[in-house]
């Protein structure tokens, strides 16, 4: 028996990085995977993989599909928002199109998700949300992530804040709060920079373990809250960051 064994359980940005770590974890320990993102070839990767694990192109900035998408379940017990999109610069590199595309890929898309699926998990009698911050955010500022960290800090609002309006009716919500993941995306991030092998390097050199987490560190960790092993926590912000906040 798995520690999620049966569970019922929804991922965004299931297609690369910490989404597909934690959609192949929470698959390996007995739930019930429904994988989400909007690359649909990263989502057909992972299904020929893992056959068990159903897949489903999602947009979730988009609030008509995610209510389309949510209603077609009758029981949620877990939510794993891992949706995130990192700008990099200052306040003074920010334009109002980087504000908002920020804001509605790493907040709005989990309002979206969280108000949809609030109602089943509340009529099934409870459920866990998690939600994917970062350490730039309320936790800690870092250089050239304004409103990555604004956007961030705000996940962790939203975390609090259901999990006051909803502890009765047995609803637990919880965040994690990252530091630098070896993904995909952040590989991506490197290669784009002026400075390749420099930027590996600061990024390595501002975490006190001297490497990079993995995206299985922090799907390790999300056991803990979607399993019933942590039936009595809610509204707490973990950091899994190799000692980024020391």
């Amino acid at each position: 028996m798995g520690r999620l064994e049966g569970k019922e359980v929804i991922i965004t940005a299931a297609g690369q990085g910490i989404g597909k770590a934690t959609a192949i974890t929470f698959h390996n320990e007995g739930a019930k995977v429904t994988a989400t993102d909007i690359n649909e070839k990263t989502l057909s990767d992972l299904n020929k993989e893992y056959p068990k694990i159903k897949v489903n192109k999602l947009d979730s900035t988009k609030n008509d599909d995610v209510k389309s998408f949510i209603n077609s379940f009758t029981n949620i017990d877990v939510l794993f928002n891992a949706v995130g999109f990192v700008h990099h610069g200052t306040i003074l590199e920010c334009d109002e199109n980087d504000w908002d595309f920020s804001f509605d890929v790493n907040i709005k898309s989990m309002y979206f998700m969280c108000k949809a699926a609030l109602p089943i998990m509340i009529k099934n009698n409870g459920g866990s949300i998690i939600n994917v911050a970062s350490v730039a955010s309320s936790i800690k500022g870092l250089p050239n992530r304004f409103v990555y960290g604004a956007s961030k800090a705000a996940i962790i609002g939203l975390t609090k804040s259901i999990a006051s309006d909803f502890v009765k009716q047995k609803i637990r919500c919880n965040a994690i709060a990252p530091g630098t993941v070896f993904t995909p995306s952040w590989e991506d991030r490197v290669k784009q920079s002026p400075d390749p092998v420099k930027a590996k390097k600061d990024f390595i050199a501002r975490q006190p373990m001297e490497r990079l987490g993995t995206a299985q560190e922090i799907a390790d960790f999300a056991i803990y809250l979607a399993s019933d092993e942590s039936t009595f926590t809610t509204g707490n912000t973990f950091s899994v960051d190799g000692g980024m906040t020391i």
